[in-house]
């Protein structure tokens, strides 16, 4: 009978996915319905199995899981098509930081049969590429191989995200057994269905900063300093937020006067970040993310209350004077969360990770669900409860995309945050901290 249910909970969770990489976000009634049903199998996969599972088994059917959405299109994000865009132009030799995708159409005309097909559905169009160059390498290697087809280039990035998945994986299970945590803590990250849709469906690269993240964690119990600071390294060379860590390395003792961890993390970086230089592109580059930090508002929390206060105050969006703020509060934050860790033991890290994302994510004007998932992976080495909770939480943000134009309604806002402050409680302001979803 045990048997009989898991079962279900896996073929609940998988014909859910199915349905959900078809239904477009514009129908948020049917998406919250169908990801509320795969949430459940996750749920109900987890709750039914013991403490310890198997390897294969579990890694197959995660990986059969991902292969549900492996033909269809992105239908949540226009993401990917920027991603293959500035491929694209690297595939052509040319600097993807250089110009604007309108800047190239007026100056280039419409080149290739790609092009023409993905500037038609890029949404950002009159921005400067934000994504930094190791992400990049990637974009260049879906391009290269999609010889002209936008969905072959999807298809090709669908498949370096499905080895980094199983990468991730691998890491996960290794660390729970180092750890000597409940090996069916993986399900949590294994089996959610926001990290299968965001990472497999709509082709974000969050899982590829977890799966660094979770190398310099591993290497770091190992006590292999340098191959640690070398994975940090890559993990900013995919996303420049995991940077928010290094004051943690910088307080940590395991760390801070490890030259190894040091060099290895610089050397990586200066790396990484070369082709910047070699481009002269710092100035497009950084534009772009002061654009992000500055102009764009979506899915906050902590933000639109200071927002509503600014407009009493002053009578206007002071999103200029906010974001500002919000980035020095969160540096002390950060510097002091950190210097409280300076003694922690290793296996209490992940959960001083968790904390920092907590604190950036609160304070920023736009948190799209994706962002959300390195600080999944971590908690479920954490068990700490708010990110599991946001993971589903973050669905209602999705609400939005039912009004045209694009329009956040303070209800459904609520119904997230409402589960995140539900996370934070049981996280933080209880005696029993620790995340069981049995007793």
């Amino acid at each position: 009978m045990k048997r009989g249910f898991k079962v279900a909970s896996v073929i609940l969770l998988a014909g859910s996915l199915v349905l959900l990489a078809q239904i477009p976000r514009e129908n948020f009634g049917l998406t919250f319905v169908f990801f509320t049903l795969a949430f459940g199998g996750m749920l109900g996969n987890y709750l039914l199995v013991g403490e310890q599972v198997n390897f294969k088994r579990l890694l197959l059917l995660g990986i059969l899981l991902r292969g549900c959405l492996f033909f269809f299109e992105p239908n949540w994000s226009e993401d990917s098509a920027r991603f293959l865009w500035d491929g694209e132009l690297l595939r052509q030799g040319q600097n993807p930081y250089g110009l604007t995708p309108m800047q190239v159409l007026e100056q280039q005309g419409e080149g290739s049969g790609l092009r023409v097909q993905l500037f038609q559905i890029l949404n950002s169009p009159n921005y400067y590429s934000v994504y930094p160059p190791l992400n990049q390498a990637m974009f260049w290697f879906g391009a290269l191989a999609a010889q002209g087809s936008v969905a072959q280039g999807y298809l090709v990035l669908r498949c370096l995200l499905l080895l980094g998945e199983i990468c991730v994986f691998y890491l996960l299970w290794g660390i729970v057994v180092r750890f000597q945590l409940p090996q069916k803590q993986i399900i949590l990250y294994w089996f959610n269905p926001l990290v299968i849709l965001e990472v497999v469906g709509n082709l974000h690269f969050e899982g590829f900063v977890l799966l660094f993240l979770l190398a310099t964690l591993l290497n770091l119990s190992r006590q292999k300093l340098g191959w640690s600071g070398a994975f940090w390294g890559l993990a900013v060379g995919i996303k420049l937020l995991p940077f928010l860590l290094a004051p943690t390395f910088f307080f940590w003792k395991g760390v801070r006067l490890s030259t190894r961890f040091w060099g290895m993390a610089v050397g990586v970086l200066v790396l990484a970040f070369f082709p910047l230089v070699y481009w002269n592109s710092w100035g497009n580059f950084f534009q772009s993310l002061q654009l992000y930090q500055g102009k764009f508002e979506f899915n906050a929390s902590l933000y639109y209350l200071f927002r509503a206060l600014g407009y009493e105050l002053a009578g206007f969006n002071t999103i200029g004077y906010l974001t500002k703020v919000g980035m020095v509060i969160t540096l002390l934050g950060v510097i002091w969360i950190s210097w409280k860790q300076s003694n922690a033991s290793l296996f209490e890290i992940p959960s001083g990770w968790v904390q920092l994302y907590l604190l950036y994510f609160l304070l920023q004007p736009v948190v799209h669900p994706w962002y959300l998932l390195p600080g999944l992976g971590l908690s479920v080495l954490s068990r700490q409860w708010t990110f599991l909770l946001w993971s589903f939480g973050a669905i209602f943000s999705y609400q939005a995309y039912s009004q045209n134009p694009v329009q956040e309604q303070p209800l459904f806002l609520g119904f997230e945050y409402g589960l995140v402050l539900l996370g934070l409680y049981l996280d933080y302001f209880r005696k029993e901290r620790t995340l069981n979803l049995v007793g």
